[in-house]
C-alpha cells in the first residue's frame, strides 16, 4: 500500500485558521441537527436528565451515610462538578476523535487527508453534537451548588478558573492520546473510554475512598487527579489526606501542558503510521 501523506493540513494559515475551520464544520452539523428541533431538544434534555440522575444517585447515598471518605455532599459536589465540566467540554469539542478507528476502517480518513484543513480539526469537528451541552449544564449546576459553600478569596477564584480550564485541557489530551491507539488496533474505543470517562468517574469521588497506590497512579501515571482533586483541596481549605505537597494545587496548568504535548506527539505518530485503506 502506498503511504498517505500525513500533512496536518494546508489551506489558510495563521493562529486562528484552525479554530475558524473547526467552527465552520461545527456550524454545519449544528444546522443539520436543528433541522429537526423536536428531536434536538428531546436529546438535549434527556442527556441532561440522565447525567443529573447520576448525581441524584450519589446524593441519595448521603441519606444513609454522613460523609464519603470524610467529605460531605457539598464537598463532593465541588469535585463532581469540576470533573463533569472538564469531561463535558472535552466530549462536546473533541469527543468525536474517538471515531478515528471508524474513519480508518471506512476509508473516510483518506478523503480527509486530501482536504486543505488540518486532519485533527476535521476529525474532532465531525458530527459535532450541540446536544451535549446538556451534560455541561448539569455539571455547572452541581459545581455551582458545591461552590456556594466555599469561603471564597481572590486567590481561590483565580485557582478555580485555572482548575476548570486545565480540567478541560487534560480531558482534551486524554481523548486524543488514547484514541490514537486506534491507528494500530482500529477498534479500541473502550480502551480510550477507560481513561476518559473512567477517569471522570473516579474523580467524581474523594480520593480518600481509594488506596494510596491508586492515588499515586492517578497523580504520576495518568494524572487525572489534577483535574479537580488537588485544586479542590485548596478551595475547601483541607490538607491533603495522603500528605502530598500543598503546591500540587497549582500544578494543573503544568500537567495540562504536559498531557497536551504527549497527545500531540501521539497524534503525529499515529498519522505517520497510517497507510491508505485502498478503498
Amino acid at each position: 500500500m502506498a503511504e498517505v501523506s500525513t500533512g496536518g493540513g494546508g489551506g489558510s494559515t495563521g493562529p486562528w485558521s484552525a479554530p475558524r475551520e473547526y467552527a465552520w464544520i461545527a456550524r454545519m452539523w449544528v444546522r443539520s441537527s436543528l433541522a429537526y428541533p423536536m428531536s434536538f431538544w428531546m436529546l438535549t434534555v434527556s442527556s441532561a436528565l440522565i447525567t443529573l440522575l447520576d448525581f441524584v444517585g450519589l446524593a441519595l447515598m448521603f441519606h444513609t451515610v454522613p460523609a464519603l471518605g470524610g467529605f460531605d455532599l457539598r464537598e463532593v459536589a465541588l469535585l463532581y462538578g469540576a470533573s463533569g465540566i472538564g469531561i463535558g467540554v472535552g466530549d462536546l469539542v473533541i469527543g468525536s476523535v474517538e471515531q478515528i478507528g471508524m474513519h480508518v476502517r471506512t476509508g473516510t480518513l483518506d478523503s480527509m487527508l486530501t482536504r486543505p484543513v488540518p486532519l485533527l480539526v476535521q476529525v474532532c469537528a465531525d458530527r459535532f453534537a450541540i446536544r451535549r451541552l446538556g451534560r455541561i449544564t448539569q455539571a455547572l449546576a452541581v459545581f455551582g451548588y458545591g461552590a456556594w459553600w466555599v469561603d471564597w478569596t481572590p486567590a481561590k477564584v483565580g485557582l478555580a478558573g485555572v482548575m476548570l480550564l486545565a480540567s478541560c485541557l487534560i480531558f482534551f489530551s486524554f481523548f486524543v492520546a488514547f484514541s490514537c491507539i486506534q491507528f494500530w488496533t482500529l477498534d479500541s474505543t473502550e480502551f480510550a473510554n477507560a481513561f476518559t470517562y473512567g477517569g471522570n468517574t473516579m474523580t467524581q469521588y474523594p480520593m480518600t475512598i481509594f488506596p494510596r497506590e491508586v492515588l499515586a497512579g492517578l497523580t504520576f501515571l495518568v494524572p487525572v487527579a489534577f483535574v479537580n482533586w488537588y485544586p479542590c483541596l485548596y478551595l475547601l481549605d483541607r490538607p491533603d489526606p495522603f500528605g502530598m505537597p500543598s503546591w500540587f494545587a497549582v500544578l494543573s496548568p503544568v500537567v495540562a501542558a504536559l498531557t497536551l504535548t504527549v497527545a500531540g506527539l501521539a497524534w503525529r505518530a499515529g498519522v505517520r503510521h497510517y497507510t491508505s485503506t485502498g478503498s
